[in-house]
Parts: C-alpha cells; sequence; structure tokens
C-alpha cells in the first residue's frame, strides 16, 4: 500500500482521529499548565517582595504582639502562657492570643498582606528543644518601606508595653527570654535596707554607667 493511502486510511479511521485528539488535549493542558507556573514563578520574583522572620531573631516576638493587634478578624490562634511565681507565693499567669500555624491576610495601609507563620515539627531547635518556627510576610510590589513600617511598628509596640516597668528574664537554653508581664518598678524607699545601702548601691551603678571604658580598660 502506498504511504499516502496509508495515511488517508488512519485520516479516516475515527478510533485514530480520537486518539490523536486526546493526545493534543492532554498535550496542550500540560503546556498550559506549564506557563501558568512559569508566569507565576516569574510574577513572585519581579512583582512580589517577601519577608521571612526565624524565631530566634528578637523581632519575632515583637511581630507576634504586633500580629494580634492587627488581625482581629483571625479565627485560627494560639495562645501563649506565661506563668510567673512571686516571693510570696503569688502566681501571676498572663494569656495572649496570637495567629496559630497557617496563612493569614491583614490588611495594611492599603495593601493586603498574606502572613504564614510555620513550624517545622521535624526540625528542633538545639538550644531550647522546641520546634523551629518563621513568620514569613508576602506583599505586592517590590517597596520594601513597607516591612520596615510594620517592623518599626511593632518595636514601637514592645517598647510601650515595657516603658516604666521592669522585664522579668529567664534562660531558655543558651538565651535569656521576656519572662510573664513587664512589672512596674518598684520604689527605692519601699526596699528594706541597712541605713545608707540603698544610696551606696545607687551610687555605685551610676559610677559604673558613667564610666564603661575604665571597667573594660581594666
Amino acid at each position: 500500500m502506498p504511504l499516502s493511502d496509508f495515511i488517508l486510511a488512519l485520516k479516516d479511521n475515527p478510533y485514530f482521529g480520537a486518539g490523536f485528539g486526546l493526545v493534543g488535549v492532554g498535550t496542550a493542558l500540560a503546556l498550559a499548565r506549564k506557563g501558568v507556573q512559569l508566569g507565576l514563578v516569574a510574577f513572585r520574583r519581579h512583582y512580589m517582595i517577601t519577608l521571612e522572620v526565624p524565631a530566634r531573631d528578637r523581632s519575632y516576638a515583637w511581630l507576634l504582639s504586633w500580629l494580634t493587634r492587627h488581625s482581629t478578624r483571625t479565627q485560627h490562634l494560639s495562645v501563649e502562657t506565661s506563668y510567673l511565681q512571686h516571693e510570696s507565693g503569688r502566681i501571676s499567669t498572663k494569656f495572649e492570643f496570637v495567629p496559630s500555624p497557617g496563612n493569614h491576610f491583614i490588611w495594611y495601609r492599603g495593601k493586603w498582606i498574606r502572613v504564614e507563620r510555620s513550624r517545622e515539627m521535624q526540625m528542633i531547635d538545639l538550644q531550647t528543644g522546641t520546634p523551629w518556627e518563621s513568620v514569613t510576610f508576602t506583599a505586592l510590589g517590590t517597596d520594601r518601606k513597607v516591612f520596615f513600617n510594620i517592623l518599626e511598628e511593632a518595636r514601637e509596640l514592645a517598647l510601650q508595653q515595657e516603658e516604666g516597668k521592669t522585664v522579668m528574664y529567664t534562660a531558655v537554653g543558651s538565651e535569656w527570654r521576656p519572662f510573664g508581664y513587664p512589672r512596674r518598678r518598684r520604689p527605692l524607699n519601699s526596699v528594706v535596707l541597712q541605713q545608707g545601702l540603698a544610696d551606696r548601691i545607687v551610687r555605685d551603678v551610676q559610677e559604673f554607667i558613667d564610666n564603661p571604658k575604665w571597667y573594660t580598660d581594666r
């Protein structure tokens, strides 16, 4: 049979036509899916900006508190409990709700921001023994100023909560972390010490603050 007749026979065969059509549709869908994936990668690379903050960074706790203020409609929450027992035996506890691990969206200064709090159960921080966590902010555009603004607001919020108070710290692994409520400063005259001892301690501390170079050279 000549080649031309064979091709015509295949063309008239309905089974061959249907199979060829399915192959064509499948190929077109695969190419379209690949094109969409490449387009999304290019869009994220050139038109989106991302900031990742690991749990060991100082600003991580600030950002969680900041998110608590700005994501009031979040339905998925985690609780962080601080427990402090005073010398008198009185116990103080503090409950703070923060966005749970997962994706959250907030509206900030006219822009939607996607916030992803992730927790890697397979990765453990060897110093603290806790799962590795991070929070990632993703926004449209390439202007980093939005992240600087968020970090600055989170820092200011943390300072306001601690202003005029004494922050208690506890050892976690090789680190010192804030523990419990920031406590109001106790008036010096309420501390029972020997006559004149409090004044000598204050003078010694002030001398240390005013002469750091002298102590460093020693």
